[in-house]
């Protein structure tokens, strides 16, 4: 059986031009009598048997006709060596890439599926190298630098210590994929301030009453919300950024949110989308909010927390809350107004009205459906 009749099991570091070199070995032909009849230089044909010159269509198919086979099998040969040697060139590179896999969160991006479930040894790193890059959709770790440490600088942190970039970008990118998921109107601020008129009706459902609603009535209005599992040391319950110029995301983190502080923080971040995205470089801003608050000199965080504070409890009935001391009393006024009696308790604690103790009971714990991103993980921990 000849080379050429063996079924396709390419050497990964071989390449095309070895077969070609097994041909003309088996058939007593020269490199220069190859070359008459391709119609190629002797040089070119040097060049093709190294590797040096890729086989293109047109090689493929005069290689078909002087050798045999078909254009196919040279094409997949030469497009399984090309990939082979990138694949040994990322290995290279691999110990230049070990500070940025270091500087993830690889723990956790296994656990939520996104990367194989593999230790981190010599031998998996390549693999896990790929898989980060792959999830990150970028080629290599210097344009992911490029891209999330670009993003960086356009960060407005409720807290300064939101400075782990790699669990940070994890967390964004988490959202990104969500909303690569969604397809919609260009976003309408009318329509938004609709939405969220409604939304805020909605807080006084359980997350399955709300959840798709939600969702829904922001996709009308352009705007993409993405549910995204907490990342340790990102420190991040929400976001506010526009992915294009039309785009608006808000995405809330999952962590322990009790339902006060969800929806506080959901307002928070639509206030970014509504009065902090005027101009082209607003919209570069990516608005990150701390789960613990924190303190910050941006103007735009306490002009968001007001209105957020205002649209949940109008002003004018704001002035009640110094009143409300038992749990009767705040159902009634939470009735009252329209919202879930837990986001009173959450304004009662905040204003210092009551103990950070007190009536925590009226208080729900969300546990909102996860989307899990496109996973590239195993099923088991493999050695």
């Amino acid at each position: 059986m000849s080379n050429l009749d063996a079924p396709f099991a390419p050497d990964w570091v071989s390449p095309p031009g070895d077969t070609v070199a097994d041909v003309l070995e088996e058939r007593g032909w020269t490199q220069a009598a190859l070359a008459r009849r391709l119609g190629y230089t002797e040089k070119h044909v040097s060049q093709l048997i190294n590797g040096r010159a890729p086989i293109t269509d047109e090689t493929a198919f005069r290689l078909e006709r002087v050798i045999g086979s078909t254009a196919g099998f040279w094409l997949r040969k030469e497009v399984n060596y090309r990939e082979a040697l990138e694949r040994q060139r990322l290995a290279r590179c691999c110990s230049g890439g070990m500070d940025w896999l270091d500087s993830l969160p690889l723990k956790a991006m296994r656990e939520l599926g996104v990367i194989p479930k593999l230790r981190v040894t010599a031998k998996h790193k390549p693999t896990l190298l790929e898989a980060c890059l792959h999830f990150f959709g970028v080629a290599s770790p210097e344009e992911w630098h490029e891209v999330y440490g670009g993003m960086a600088v356009h960060y407005r942190r409720s807290r300064a210590e939101q400075s782990d970039l790699g669990a940070i970008s994890t967390w964004l990118r988490l959202g990104e994929k969500q909303a690569e998921a969604w397809q919609g109107p260009k976003f309408d601020r009318a329509r938004l301030e609709s939405a969220l008129r409604e939304i805020r009706s909605l807080t006084v459902l359980p997350p399955e009453g709300f959840e798709l609603r939600m969702k829904e009535r922001l996709r009308e209005a352009g705007v993409t919300l993405a549910l995204v599992p907490a990342i340790p040391r990102a420190r991040v319950s929400g976001v506010a950024r526009w992915l294009s110029p039309s785009r608006p995301l808000i995405q809330l983190s999952l962590y322990g949110k009790t339902n006060d502080r969800f929806w506080f923080t959901f307002f928070h971040e639509a206030a970014h989308i509504l009065w902090h995205s005027a101009s082209a470089e607003d919209r570069k801003a990516v608005f990150l909010d701390d789960p613990d608050g924190g303190t910050s000199d941006d103007e735009r965080e306490h002009k968001a927390n007001q209105w957020a504070a205002d649209f949940l409890i109008p002003p004018e009935h704001a002035v009640a809350l110094r009143r409300l001391r038992s749990k009767e009393a705040v159902r009634d006024f939470a009735h009252q107004i329209g919202i879930h009696p837990g986001i009173v308790v959450g304004r009662l604690q905040h204003g210092h009205f009551i103990k950070p103790a007190w009536l925590n009971g009226l208080k729900e714990h969300y546990h909102l459906v996860r989307q899990r991103p496109d996973a590239q993980g195993t099923d088991h921990e493999q050695n």
